[in-house]
């Protein structure tokens, strides 16, 4: 049976602990909410412009712009968005999860993967798979300008021919307790199904399709590429703070089965201690 000052020295590590987590989860939620503002300002746009070209580029000739011709894919390369920390639940492991499911449904096709966050840099170190790019800590403080210089990035070698689809795998943020990963293509630009009467019809471009496409296309990247970011970082949060939230009431329930342990060994021992005094004092009689 443990002794009366180890439960309590492991009862007191347990609420420091419970401080600490409490505290994360009081961080995670504070994050949270201006995280949640950001994604739910970002993606109406972002998602209908998602459709709107969509259906532009299921009109459209491919060979007006570049981003819209698909060709046979040899090289594909995987956006993968994690966190930098741990502490977060099954959040990393979901994102980690799709992305090797993707990459192994790939076959012999040539993978390259950008890794944004440093445990799926680290998952992919392990695997052995090239890293185009490292993208750390830039959850810290999240800026367009990094969704921009990713999105360029892609769009340049995309053009060049040196990679003929990219695809990004994240986690997106569906509600506090509920995160969903996601792999989606963002190039080539994605083409609708045209099944209804009509639908085949080409737009009236003003002015030329080249210029509007030029203007519009690479900035559709950008902000798939800026969404997936909001997204994963919303996601985080809400995972952390539910993980917090899980090990904060756990730490308690601990310390107050532990309390109540301790009690009865210390009950124990002073019930034998009068054990011995009664008994000795029969003794001497």
């Amino acid at each position: 049976m443990a002794k009366t000052h180890d439960l309590k020295r492991r009862i007191r590590s347990i609420k420091n602990t419970m401080q600490v987590t409490k505290a994360m989860k009081m961080v995670s939620a504070a994050r949270l909410r201006r995280a949640q503002d950001r994604i739910l300002a970002a993606r109406p746009f972002a998602v209908t412009t998602n459709k709107v070209l969509a259906s532009l580029a299921a009109r459209a000739n491919p060979e007006i712009h570049p981003l819209l011709v698909q060709r046979e894919i040899k090289t594909v390369e995987l956006v993968l968005v994690t966190s930098d920390r741990g502490l977060c639940g099954s959040f990393n492991a979901n994102a980690i999860k799709v992305a090797a499911t993707f990459l192994k449904a790939q076959g012999a096709t040539t993978l390259h993967v950008m890794s944004v966050g440093r445990r799926g840099r680290d998952f992919v170190r392990r695997r052995g798979f090239r890293i185009t790019a490292e993208w750390i800590d830039v959850f810290r403080n999240l800026e367009f300008a990094t969704a921009q210089t990713i999105a360029d990035d892609l769009i340049k070698r995309y053009t060049s021919g040196e990679i003929d689809s990219v695809v990004v795998a994240y986690n997106e943020f569906k509600s506090v307790v509920s995160q969903r990963p996601v792999v989606e293509q963002i190039l080539p630009i994605p083409r609708a199904e045209l099944t209804q009467a009509g639908e085949g019809e080409d737009y009236i471009y003003e002015p030329g399709p080249e210029a509007l496409l030029e203007a519009i296309l690479p900035g559709y990247v950008r902000m798939q590429v800026w969404r997936a970011l909001l997204e994963s970082a919303a996601a985080e949060h809400a995972a952390r703070m539910t993980a917090m939230d899980s090990a904060t009431k756990n730490a308690k329930e601990l310390t107050e089965a532990l309390t109540l342990h301790m009690n009865r060994v210390r009950q124990a021992s002073i019930t034998t201690a009068i054990i011995e005094v009664v008994s000795g004092a029969a003794a001497l009689e």
